[in-house]
C-alpha cells in the first residue's frame, strides 16, 4: 500500500503491476482481515444502519485490499441489510488511480464487490493520510496497511545507508523526530475524521521487540543488500557520493512503545482528542517468494519473480536519486544494472534471500 504525504517523486509501479507483484502486502490483509469483521461487529447497530463508511488509506491500486472489502461488506450487510456502505479509497496525487478504478470495478484481475451488492458507493481521493480526507465524525472504520512508514518529508539524507535502520546520530535521531510528528499528525485527523465508537485497524511496518522489520528476520538484511549494492557502484565510478546520499528512503519504522506512547499517555494531544488502544502485537508474514524457493527449487523463478516486488515500491525513489543532468537513458541503466545486480545475486546465492514483512497489527478506538 502506498500514501507518502508530502513526500516527492515517489510512486508504486503503476498499470496494476504493484498488486500483482507484492502478494505478501496481500497476505497481510489477509491476516488483518478478523481484526477488521471484528470492529465492524463492535459498532452500534444504530450507526451502522444510518449509513457505514470504511477508509482505505494508501490503498494503492487497490488489489491487495479487495478481498478484505469484500469481507467488510458482507459483515455490514448482515448486520443491517439496507445500509447504504461507502467506501473512500485514498492515495497520494500520483497514484496510480486508472489501475485502481480497474481494479475496483472489476475491469482488471480482480472480481467487483459490486457485483453482488447494491447501495455500495465506492469513492476515491487523492488527499495523503496527512490531511483529513473525509468530513469530520463520518467515519466508521478507517484502515490502512503498509503505507504509513512513509514520512511526509526527507529530513535529511542518510550519509552511510539508505535506510533509517542503518542511520546513527543525527540522522537517526531526525528521522525518529519526524516519524513521531507524523505519526501523532496522522492520529489527530483519523481522531477527527471518526465517529464516537469508530475504529481504527492500522498495520503498519514495524520494528518488532526482537529487533526485526521488513526483510531482516533470519536471513540476509535485505536494506543492508540495497546499500552494498549501491556502495559498489560508488566505489566503480557508477554514481557520485551524492547520488548515493540521494538514494536514502524516506521511512522509518516504528517500535510497538513509539506507536503506543500518544495512545497512551493523557497528556498528549492524539490521547485528549479521543483515541484509545485497544490493541496492538507484532507478527511476520513470511516472503511468499522465499517460502515458494523452498517448494520448487528453482533459483532463477526465485529471482525473477523476488526482484520486482522490490522494484514496485523503492524504483522511483533510486531513479530520482540520480542526478537529473544524467541522461534519462544513462539513468534508467543505471537502474536496470541495480535490479540486475541484485537479481544475479539472489539466483547464484539464493539461500536467506527474501523479503519477510513485520507489522504492528493496531486497533484504535475513538471514545464516545
Amino acid at each position: 500500500m502506498t500514501d507518502r504525504g508530502h513526500s516527492e517523486g515517489i510512486t508504486m509501479s503503476g498499470g496494476g503491476v504493484y498488486s500483482l507483484a507484492t502478494i505478501g502486502a496481500k497476505h497481510v490483509i489477509d491476516a488483518a482481515t478478523p481484526m477488521v469483521l471484528e470492529a465492524i461487529g463492535s459498532l452500534s447497530l444504530q450507526s451502522v444502519t444510518a449509513g457505514f463508511t470504511l477508509s482505505d488509506m494508501g490503498t494503492a491500486d487497490a488489489g491487495t485490499s479487495l478481498s478484505m472489502i469484500t469481507r467488510a461488506i458482507d459483515a455490514v450487510r448482515a448486520r443491517a441489510p439496507q445500509a447504504p456502505i461507502t467506501v473512500i479509497y485514498s492515495d497520494q496525487p500520483r497514484n496510480d488511480f486508472n489501475a485502481l478504478i480497474a481494479n475496483i470495478y472489476g475491469l482488471g484481475s480482480y472480481e467487483s464487490y459490486l457485483e453482488r451488492h447494491r447501495a455500495v458507493y465506492p469513492l476515491v481521493s487523492g488527499t495523503s493520510f496527512y490531511k483529513q480526507i473525509v468530513p469530520s465524525e463520518t467515519l466508521d472504520i478507517g484502515f490502512s496497511a503498509t503505507a504509513m512508514h512513509w514520512l511526509s518529508t526527507k529530513v535529511c539524507n542518510i550519509s552511510n545507508h539508505v535506510q533509517a535502520v542503518g542511520a546513527q546520530g543525527e540522522e537517526l535521531a531526525a528521522f525518529r523526530q519526524q516519524a513521531h510528528r507524523d505519526w501523532r499528525q496522522i492520529l489527530l485527523h483519523r481522531a477527527r475524521e471518526l465517529k464516537p465508537g469508530g475504529k481504527l485497524v492500522l498495520i503498519n511496518f514495524a520494528r518488532d521487540e526482537q529487533g526485526r522489520y521488513l526483510g531482516n528476520t533470519d536471513g540476509i538484511n535485505m536494506f543492508d543488500t540495497f546499500n552494498q549494492i549501491w556502495l559498489d557502484f560508488l566505489a566503480q565510478g557508477r554514481i557520485s557520493r551524492a547520488e548515493y546520499e540521494n538514494m536514502t528512503l524516506p521511512q522509518y519504522y516504528n517500535s510497538v512503545e513509539e506507536f503506543s506512547a500518544p495512545l497512551l499517555d493523557a497528556s498528549e494531544p492524539v490521547y485528549q482528542a479521543g483515541l484509545r488502544l485497544d490493541h496492538i502485537e507484532t507478527r511476520i508474514v513470511k516472503c511468499p517468494y522465499a517460502e515458494a524457493y523452498g517448494e520448487h527449487g528453482d533459483a532463477a523463478r526465485f529471482a525473477a519473480e523476488y526482484i520486482p516486488t522490490i522494484r514496485s515500491w523503492n524504483e522511483s525513489i533510486f531513479l530520482n536519486g540520480l542526478d537529473s543532468e544524467r541522461p534519462l537513458e544513462e539513468r534508467q541503466q543505471i537502474i536496470e544494472d541495480y535490479y540486475g545486480t541484485y537479481g544475479t545475486m539472489v539466483r547464484d546465492s539464493p539461500a536467506g534471500h527474501g523479503m519477510d514483512y513485520v507489522h504492528a497489527y493496531t486497533v484504535i478506538s475513538k471514545t464516545t
